[in-house]
């Protein structure tokens, strides 16, 4: 008679912490070193950074229970050996962090506009969000309303844009540039792979010469020699024509990117279209472009978050983004010596955005297998 064998756990060493630890930490000498290594320099710096920004630090008041109105009354100052970090400077400075210069009495409309962009930017990410279908029509229209409650008119004070700064400044231009440089990305990559001589001729051009020149040389172009283009009666504001700047470079690297997703698509796509009758925009807005943008998203993503970053090249044509109203406070005598708090609190801010970004595109991958054999031809 066949005997029925019971099936078994599997060793406690290869499931749970101890398996995950075996498996990715531990799984042979060299990594065994490396992880032990690493371990070392963490127990090491670990309790080191904590104290010096939480335990030792000082907030709105020091030590000796004093309110903190300049660098002379920080911790660090008075106590060297140990006293930490003086977040005062931030404290007192966190409405230019956050707001640059823009009217108190008027930062209602900053606040909104960040509550109205976290709305407008939630159902387009997440398919299942509540209602997508009619918070998608508020995200189209956010742009315009956004633009008229920042800058004014239409009953409001208007505020113009050398007053704003900081944070608000930063997330303009980011997401502007981000929502304004993928479709136009999209154009560029579909005319330069266009059988259209000219088109084809033309968005290679325009890409090759925007992504062989510096940020900073289309930036010192929109601030100097754009207005010369415009027509007579027409000027735009300084932040405007570095959103022009920043849009160009980013639509030419996004370009690029998407166009390596379109050449991964294998060409009996483009054949099965072709043969049930689409035409060139039916096939391209059907078929190849979700498959190629699928595949681009992890470039795509990676792309964009450099673009965020990048927006702190802004303070050299004179614009106040983030870390413009950081080195701004640091050139206040009362706040010398406290580069380490700003920079470390700008860094903060801008890991804070980008993680979520890289940790968004991994959802997205995870959700849509962009792993996936796409099939041959």
């Amino acid at each position: 008679m066949n005997e029925i064998i019971e099936s078994r756990k599997p060793p406690v060493a290869t499931t749970g912490i101890l398996g995950w630890l075996r498996a990715n930490l531990f799984s042979n000498w060299v990594n065994s070193i490396i992880s032990l290594f690493v371990l070392y320099i963490l127990i090491q710096f670990i309790p080191w950074i904590l104290n010096w920004t939480i335990f030792a630090a000082d907030f709105k008041y020091n030590f000796k229970g004093e309110e903190i109105i300049d660098r002379t009354m920080c911790s660090r100052v008075l106590d060297p050996e140990n006293g930490g970090a003086c977040w005062a400077i931030i404290y007192v400075r966190f409405y230019q962090f956050m707001y640059g210069f823009y009217p108190r009495e008027e930062v209602w409309r900053v606040n909104l506009s960040y509550i109205m962009l976290a709305v407008a930017v939630v159902p387009l990410l997440f398919d299942g969000f509540p209602f997508r279908k009619h918070f998608l029509k508020f995200t189209y229209a956010f742009p315009i309303i956004a633009f008229f409650l920042l800058n004014g008119g239409l009953g409001l004070q208007e505020v113009s844009t050398n007053k704003w700064g900081g944070l608000l400044v930063t997330l303009v231009l980011g997401c502007t540039g981000i929502a304004l440089a993928f479709p136009l990305g999209i154009i560029l990559a579909l005319g330069r792979r266009s059988n259209l001589p000219v088109i084809s001729m033309m968005c290679t051009l325009f890409i090759e010469f925007i992504r062989g020149v510096p940020l900073i040389t289309l930036l010192f172009f929109g601030m100097v020699m754009l207005p010369l283009f415009l027509p007579e009666g027409i000027n735009m504001d300084g932040l405007a024509r570095v959103l022009v700047a920043v849009t160009l470079f980013q639509s030419a690297y996004m370009a690029e990117v998407i166009r390596g997703g379109l050449q991964a698509i294998p060409q009996g796509q483009y054949e099965a279209a072709r043969s049930i009758g689409l035409s060139y925009w039916q096939m391209n807005m059907k078929i190849v472009l979700p498959q190629a943008i699928r595949i681009s998203i992890p470039s795509i993503v990676n792309t964009s978050i450099g673009l965020f970053k990048d927006t702190t090249l802004v303070i050299i044509v004179g614009l106040l983004d983030l870390l413009g109203i950081g080195r701004g406070a640091l050139a206040d005598t009362t706040w010398l010596g406290l580069a380490y708090e700003v920079y470390f609190f700008v860094a903060l801010v801008f890991f804070i955005f980008t993680f979520a970004m890289s940790r968004y595109s991994l959802y997205l991958e995870k959700k849509l297998k962009t792993g996936i054999n796409m099939g041959a031809d």
